[in-house]
């Protein structure tokens, strides 16, 4: 009999070929499945292809007689309990390698966007017309060459960013919950430092840490008060890593220059006062919105389902919470 997977999300057909022609694969047809339809179906699947905003709590789990792999469409997997499925013995996957370019090239462009004002501009060329004011002294931006990017968080992404931020003449300072060897350091051209000295140091920080309880907030208050009045803070990773009041107080009261963001703590959306913002850059969550890079990231989803039931090919297993 063939293995039963289980997509919940309704995505370009191309990466997911194979895996159709190997199991009996159940796709939602025209938009995502929900999690009560998810719940009512499970019990009898082999397979759960999650995507990174659909919950597998312990309750789905539970429920998931049969179940032995969740391979989750996105580098990402806060969005699976993850001690809770390895304690029942299932495998957890997900796909960090095709989202790392993308990414990190949409970290760089909010850089180059806040820094020199571009959306703001496109807005106030909109809006006014020809009663925009374009005078010298008018629109002025920061450079971007010869500022310093701090990274928190250098992994793939990170290290992505580091390269596309050297090849803009800046440079990079780095905090990470391990320093990198020294013949990495040297060969990305990156200092390693406190988060402390980053905050007081950069021009611009980016966020390109994990999302785990320990990094919950990780850019607050406190945080703010450390940066320079010039800082600009760029988050394409997760939205709860920073405290978004205390962002929105910081740049209400001047405490950091701007912000360019792709992910938001309170889910798809910004606080409401983000959007009033001239100094503030929003994109809905499109790290990886290519497509390109969508269907790439089926393609590893199927990898990682054939290669656990097959054993001949290499499986992403998520070995920890």
């Amino acid at each position: 009999m063939k293995k039963k997977i289980l997509v919940t999300y309704d995505m370009f057909r191309e990466g997911f070929t194979e895996l159709e022609s190997k199991y009996d694969v159940t796709f939602p047809d025209g938009r995502d499945f929900t999690y009560d339809e998810v719940y009512e179906m499970l019990p009898g699947y082999d397979a759960l292809c999650s995507m990174f905003n659909f919950p597998v709590d312990k309750k789905l789990i539970d429920r998931a007689n049969g179940l032995q792999l969740i391979a989750n469409y996105a580098v990402g997997y806060n969005n699976i309990d993850v001690a809770y499925a390895l304690e029942k013995g299932l495998t957890v996957a997900n796909t960090p390698d095709p989202v790392t370019n993308p990414t990190a090239n949409l970290a760089l462009g909010l850089i180059i966007d806040t820094a020199r004002c571009i959306t703001e501009c496109d807005h106030k060329l909109r809006s006014q017309g020809k009663e925009m004011k374009i005078g010298v002294l008018e629109n002025l931006g920061v450079s971007v060459s010869g500022q310093t990017l701090g990274i928190i968080g250098m992994g793939r992404i990170g290290k992505a960013l580091c390269k596309r931020a050297r090849t803009c003449s800046m440079e990079v300072i780095y905090y990470n919950r391990h320093q990198l060897d020294m013949a990495e350091e040297t060969k990305l051209g990156v200092t390693y430092v406190s988060k402390e000295e980053l905050l007081q140091q950069a021009d611009f920080i980016s966020l390109n840490a994990p999302y785990t309880p320990e990094t919950f907030h990780m850019i607050g208050e406190e945080e703010f008060n450390k940066m320079k009045p010039s800082a600009i803070l760029i988050n394409t990773a997760r939205g709860p890593l920073v405290d978004e009041q205390a962002l929105v107080k910081a740049l209400q009261t001047g405490r950091i220059h701007g912000a360019g963001l792709d992910v938001f703590e309170f889910g798809d959306y910004p606080l409401p006062e983000l959007l009033e913002m001239d100094n503030v850059v929003l994109t809905p969550h499109i790290g990886t919105q290519t497509i390109d890079t969508r269907i790439i990231m089926a393609r590893i989803v199927s990898n990682n389902v054939i290669g656990f039931f097959e054993g001949d090919r290499p499986v992403s297993r998520v070995l920890r919470p």
